[in-house]
């Protein structure tokens, strides 16, 4: 839609996971049908679409203080829409929670109803506000919706929408429903088509991959969707992201090792490494299955990059309970771990718990963890210093502009010397220099 001769501005903000990320890349296709471009300054929006999550504390009061921020947007462009979608509104009662506390906002949606954006924004144009577009989650969500994606060079693909494993911490299966799987043709079909346009890397998306397919009838589980999808041609690389240790099954390993185009990468959440905390989180795996996995996964693969999450002061963690997580996090060795606080999310079991860990020993606790997980991956970077590496050449290093970023097979970041051309290359890079979050070398070998 055109305004005094000029397309209409979407500013648009994402929260939370790689599922949330593709969403708004979804919801951006669908904004982009309607006329709107994008802006990265937030004055000059006349759309405002802020794409929540609910997991974690620190989102949500990001949401929080960026919608009280708006009120002077508002107050000074009235015609300005604000939408709130994601999870945070697909909450019991938070979707008019949100319109109650913040009156700037015009409409919310749920992780559902994404693909109903434009009829609801055309609701929000024809005098109607607020607009709830929130209903409960049932996992299926359409085919054929238009998406616009930030790379040209790698994309999302959605394998599995929501979750069924219910951990006692979590809010997702709550807000995003019951697992989903699409359907195998489907994704191979969306793959080539991404691979026919010049993507090279596709990153497949689920709350649990490992699980996709046991709700189809067509006998095709994740292992056999990979290997499809290692034969679609022009593909260089698959990752995928995210794994439950409980189900993922030697035969998962085997694909994986096998695979040409599967990266080494594996990211397996183990939450904590004490057999009585993950009892009461749930999880469905003891620290004794889940180090057996692990030795499984280095032996088939040698060069495998394991990363995880791993969350510190669950209800009724004991010292010695802490002391578990750091044993399995010194024995297992991973090359990166997402740490988090735990904190209580409303609807969740574990919220309302009576045996909360206090703040400050939550506290002591993450910093222990985290010094614990540097001094290992710091070594394990190191360990890559005199290899040749096969880096995906994505551009301009971000913080780092007179050098070249990308990403290897293990999904490390290297940077090093190079023309701007090269994006979108396979390059050998020797690494030099092993840092804690990065490596950088000189290309050895031009693909």
């Amino acid at each position: 839609m055109l305004v005094e001769g000029k397309p209409e501005l979407v500013y648009q903000v994402t929260f939370g996971c790689q599922m949330n990320e593709f969403d708004s890349e979804l919801m951006a296709g669908l904004l982009e049908g309607m006329g709107y471009e994008p802006t990265e300054f937030l004055g000059e929006a006349d759309l405002v679409l802020i794409n929540t999550c609910c997991v974690r504390g620190s989102a949500e009061n990001r949401v929080w203080g960026l919608l009280g921020g708006l009120k002077r947007y508002k107050r000074a462009k009235p015609a300005l829409i604000v939408a709130v979608s994601g999870c945070l509104p697909q909450q019991e009662g938070m979707g008019e929670e949100i319109v109650r506390r913040f009156p700037v906002v015009d409409l919310v949606l749920g992780t559902q109803n994404r693909h109903e954006l434009p009829g609801l924004i055309e609701e929000v144009r024809a005098g109607r506000r607020p607009v709830r577009g929130v209903r409960p989650p049932d996992g299926a969500v359409p085919e054929g919706l238009p998406v616009r994606r930030k790379s040209g060079l790698r994309a999302w693909v959605p394998v599995i929408h929501g979750c069924s494993n219910f951990c006692t911490y979590c809010i997702v299966p709550y807000v995003r429903g019951r697992e989903c799987s699409r359907r195998p043709g489907a994704v191979v079909d969306e793959v080539r088509a991404l691979a026919a346009a010049g993507y090279r890397e596709v990153t497949l998306l689920g709350q649990n991959v490992n699980s996709y397919g046991r709700d189809l009838d067509e006998g095709v589980d994740f292992a056999a969707l990979l290997a499809r999808l290692d034969a679609v041609e022009g593909l260089w690389r698959i990752r995928f992201t995210t794994s439950h240790p409980r189900d993922f099954t030697d035969g998962l390993i085997e694909v994986i090792a096998r695979a040409g185009k599967v990266c080494e990468h594996i990211h397996l959440p183990a939450q904590a490494g004490s057999n009585r905390i993950l009892q009461r989180m749930n999880r469905g795996y003891t620290r004794e299955d889940y180090l057996a996995l692990a030795a499984r996964i280095r032996a088939a693969i040698p060069d495998v990059s394991l990363t995880t999450d791993l969350m510190v002061g669950f209800p009724g963690e004991t010292g010695e309970d802490f002391a578990d997580t750091l044993d399995l996090v010194r024995r297992v060795e991973y090359d990166q771990a997402f740490t988090f606080v735990y904190n209580p999310r409303q609807g969740t079991p574990a919220a309302g718990w009576p045996d909360q860990v206090p703040e400050e020993v939550k506290s002591e606790r993450i910093q222990e963890l985290i010094r614990v997980q540097k001094d290992i991956g710091l070594a394990r970077n190191r360990a890559e210093e005199g290899k040749v590496l096969e880096v995906l050449v994505e551009g301009p290093s971000a913080t780092r502009p007179n050098l070249l970023s990308g990403r290897t097979r293990t999904n490390k970041t290297v940077v090093f010397p190079g023309e701007p051309d090269w994006a979108g290359r396979l390059v050998g890079v020797r690494v030099e220099d092993g840092h804690l979050t990065y490596l950088a070398g000189r290309m050895a070998v031009a693909d």
